[in-house]
């Protein structure tokens, strides 16, 4: 199945939009897990717990899974494929794994965070809202890198998707092309 050109060009404006906010919440997210381990005030570490738990629970995987879907819906529509070149397949896989962390690592940290804190107890483990931000905002970064860069080249399956459209068309005995 190939996307017509707009199909195509209007999938791309999700896929970047959503992966953008993505970055950015996690980036947010990130901030205010900082805020939450370095201030000195309850108040304050309560506030910020609470506002990552709103944003991991209403924007977080809505924007995840939009942009795993977007993603997968261009590279099974366009000539890129999902399995044809390196930088395509590790993004697929890599966002597959952040979209999963997300839900079973980064949300409970941050519930067990609010909980806690609620609680009028300190917060608990500084990584709980600290280590989802910065690996996701890691993955993403690097993510947005390959591509761009479009790195390593064909898989073996693209190899061989290629090798198989450029093979030579048969020459019958009258020397014109079949």
């Amino acid at each position: 199945m190939k996307l017509s050109r707009p199909a195509r060009r209007a999938n791309l404006v999700v896929h970047v939009a959503a992966s953008a906010c993505w970055l950015g919440l996690t980036l947010g997210l990130l901030a205010l897990g900082i805020t939450a381990t370095t201030t000195g005030s309850a108040a304050t570490v309560e506030a910020s717990v609470r506002a990552m738990k709103t944003f991991a629970d209403w924007l977080l995987l809505p924007l995840a899974f939009l942009t795993f879907l977007s993603g997968l819906v261009l590279s099974l529509g366009t000539p890129w494929g999902l399995a044809r070149h390196r930088w395509v397949y590790i993004k697929f896989w890599l966002t597959l794994a952040t979209v999963t962390a997300t839900v079973f690592a980064l949300r409970p940290g941050v519930d067990s965070a609010v909980t806690a804190v609620s609680a009028g107890g300190p917060l608990p483990d500084p990584g709980d809202v600290l280590f989802g931000p910065i690996v996701s905002l890691s993955a993403y970064l690097f993510m947005t890198v390959i591509s761009i860069s479009k790195p390593w080249g064909l898989t073996r399956r693209g190899q061989k998707i290629r090798t198989a459209a450029r093979k030579p068309v048969d020459v019958g005995a009258t020397g014109r092309t079949a």
